[in-house]
């Protein structure tokens, strides 16, 4: 049985997002099928621990089971099954486990950044899942909005790793021509090849991610349909489309998400966890129905700690290799702005 949190994130990320990546799982961000490339054997070592989930949930009250049949009768999209499952109970998603994102939960659980991430209930490695609150069970028939959140989508030690040996990928070349057939230079054309640290830079001027900090990721709206394609969004007037159609039929509503950043950004100037983690690929879940209207930060696998002797991070400056800055408040002063907009 899934939730409505659980189908919206599988429609609109890749399944490489919802765990520990190495620096190679990062040329598969756009990647729909990255799930069905694991392994035989780990894949086998999961079924016995996610079976035990399964029978758990299929042993729920009937009354339960109707609820979420009722609530919840989004469809998934195929090749990102395995990364959700509905929780053991009512009001909870399992999430895929991930060392990082549990570090970073049990850290927001005592911070002030608590009212604006998903409750978290604990996790277990052996079944290989964390348990989360599912953000979208107090809305009916909501629309969702995936904001990822920064100037950059890589740790840096993922670029110092592809830069020790560099060499030219074939795969990440073709990427480029999907994207834009005069994105390569010459030389990479005659080559037909691009280097991954070439790739991972480029890849975040293409949306509006090194421009304004942020990126859509993707839209449901109420009536069942979705969209991912905003890859190449990155003009503003371009961006103020997509958040007018976003909230179209609902501007009653944008006052309470303009109350819900303010806030949000009030508690991060706050917040000790901010200050100290280098927080990348993080989103901002935006959701409301035809009453209410709210944010929240989600996905944490790779928001890590400063290294010692790093000063703490502002969020609000350029990034340059060695600083560790990631943009975040740049992403949400533009944000903010595009909301006083939409009041206006």
């Amino acid at each position: 049985m899934s939730t409505g949190y659980e189908n919206f994130l599988l429609e609109i990320k890749p399944a490489t997002e919802f765990g520990e990546q190495s620096s190679d799982d990062l040329s598969s961000e756009w990647d729909t099928d990255d799930a069905e490339n694991l392994s035989k054997q780990t894949l086998k070592k999961k079924v016995s621990a996610w079976g035990k989930i399964r029978t758990i949930v299929h042993q729920l009250t009937p009354f339960i089971q109707t609820y979420k049949k009722q609530r919840y009768p989004w469809v998934q999209l195929a090749g990102h099954q395995g990364n959700f499952k509905a929780g053991e109970k009512p009001g909870t998603i399992l999430k895929k486990f991930c060392a990082r994102e549990k570090e970073a939960f049990e850290i927001l659980m005592n911070d002030s950044l608590r009212p604006f991430v998903p409750k978290y209930y604990g996790s277990d490695a052996e079944d290989d899942y964390i348990e989360l609150e599912d953000l979208l069970g107090r809305f009916g028939n909501p629309c969702v909005m995936d904001c990822k959140i920064g100037v950059r989508t890589y740790l840096e030690e993922e670029l110092l790793k592809a830069k020790e040996k560099p060499k030219l990928r074939k795969d990440m070349y073709e990427k480029m021509l999907q994207i834009d057939r005069t994105a390569p230079t010459s030389e990479e054309h005659q080559m037909r090849g691009v280097t991954k640290p070439r790739y991972m830079v480029w890849r975040e001027t293409i949306s509006t991610t090194a421009s304004f900090g942020f990126r859509i990721e993707g839209v449901r709206k109420s009536d069942g349909t979705s969209s991912k394609d905003f890859k190449t969004t990155k003009s503003e007037p371009e961006v103020k489309v997509a958040f007018k159609s976003f909230i179209d039929g609902y501007e009653h509503i944008v006052k309470q998400y303009l109350e819900r950043l303010h806030e949000l950004r009030h508690a991060l100037e706050q917040s000790k966890f901010f200050s100290s983690h280098e927080v990348i690929g993080s989103s901002l879940l935006f959701v409301h129905d035809s009453k209410q209207a709210s944010v929240w930060m989600i996905d944490f696998a790779k928001t890590i700690p400063l290294p010692n002797g790093v000063p703490p991070l502002r969020h609000d400056v350029p990034w340059s290799v060695g600083n560790h800055e990631d943009g975040y408040l740049i992403g949400l002063t533009h944000l903010i702005k595009i909301f006083e907009e939409l009041i206006q």
